[in-house]
């Protein structure tokens, strides 16, 4: 009986072996990019895919990874925390050795604990809520960008004083980012002496902000701080405009997209927002960012945050000499990278020692940053 056991197992180990290809080993690695590319974020989702995708043909035209060419997969989370865990499954199966996403945080914190019982490397290049790496699922878990407790202190203390005799409201939309910066927002605020008049919760996905902008009409609020993403923000500055309000909305990382000003036009002017300083303007990255204009793709936002993502696992790799996730993780924990969002290591939480966030302001469909003075509301 066991002979015939034995004999069993023999056959399903020699047809597992064909199915495989006769056990040969790929000439490529697999990594993927993982974002809403469906949905109404879909736009930071096409930010994602043209930073990996570039990143990609720029590493396999220089020969790849530990002579290895990179083959890219594209999964689609929807900013669905379910779809999240869906494809992180997915990833997992497909064996690939990089997964740089999420794009939302609400995304990237459950799909974290699948990356790290499988001990797969994750970077995401956007999540900025502070429980991704606070309550790192795993130490094979990163991201290469700020943090909502970093943006919320500078939009915080920009409120307080630039707009220290204004009345402000402060409104999230009950998403981990959304809910998350605002309060980061709200704490710096209050730390600096500058208490809101109003607080409210909307409901991601709604089309008619009718009711919000009918109580800060009545509160009379000058400045609105926003969390949440460039879709509501968009429609709620036009709604503001059609009741006649004046007011300034600011808000966080989510509004830097093109498509902003395109819910918006010129409704859209003034509206101020945070994000790391420029990485389109780092000398280091003008060589990818012209490859990227040249293909008619302008590198916004995260598209330059992703890219950077594949270059930081590509130069542990070649420093660890492995794909392995064990030896990538130590070669990331003791690497300074140099990438196109500039030079930085990772901290012991998996975050890297960027710069500080800045303020930018909407102007004219593109947006610039400034000093620390903001323009005063009318009135």
């Amino acid at each position: 009986m066991k002979r015939m056991a034995g004999l069993i197992a023999a056959l399903a180990q020699a047809a597992l072996i064909a199915a495989c290809g006769g056990g040969e080993e790929s000439n490529t690695t697999p990594i993927a990019i993982v974002g809403p590319v469906t949905g109404q974020y879909a736009s930071f989702g096409q930010q994602m895919k043209n930073g990996g995708e570039m990143a990609v043909e720029d590493i396999n035209e220089a020969g790849g990874v530990l002579g290895k060419k990179l083959d890219l997969d594209i999964g689609d989370d929807a900013c669905d925390p379910k779809q999240a865990v869906a494809v992180a499954n997915q990833m997992t199966g497909n064996g690939v050795a990089l997964v740089a996403g999420h794009y939302c945080s609400g995304s990237s914190i459950p799909a974290s604990k699948v990356y790290a019982e499988s001990d797969m490397v994750q970077i995401s290049p956007a999540s900025t809520n502070p429980a991704f790496t606070d309550d790192r699922a795993g130490p094979n878990i990163y991201r290469v960008c700020g943090r909502d407790d970093q943006q919320g202190g500078v939009a915080g203390k920009y409120l307080a004083k630039n707009f220290a005799d204004k009345n402000i409201a402060i409104v999230h939309d009950k998403t981990a980012y959304g809910k998350g910066l605002a309060d980061e927002t709200k704490k710096a605020l209050n730390e600096a002496g500058k208490q809101e008049v109003l607080t409210e919760a909307i409901t991601a996905g709604e089309k008619d902000y009718s009711a919000l902008v009918s109580k800060l009409k009545q509160a009379n609020i000058d400045v609105l701080f926003l969390g949440g993403y460039h879709t509501e923000a968009g429609l709620i500055v036009r709604q503001m405009r059609d009741q006649g309000l004046a007011t300034i909305l600011m808000g966080g990382d989510a509004l830097i997209t093109q498509e902003y000003w395109s819910i918006t036009g010129p409704a859209g002017e003034g509206t101020l927002m945070t994000f790391s300083p420029d990485p389109r303007k780092n000398p280091a990255a003008a060589e990818v960012v012209k490859r990227f204009k040249d293909k008619g793709i302008e590198p916004e936002g995260y598209v330059l945050y992703t890219y950077a993502a594949v270059q930081a696992w590509k130069q542990a790799v070649e420093k660890a000499k492995s794909t392995a996730s064990a030896d990538v993780v130590k070669a990331l924990n003791d690497t300074e990278f140099d990438t196109v969002i500039g030079k930085f290591k990772f901290n012991e939480k998996g975050d890297p020692n960027l710069p500080p966030y800045a303020v930018y302001r909407w102007s004219n469909g593109t947006y610039e940053e400034i000093g620390e003075e903001a323009p005063q509301p009318a009135g």
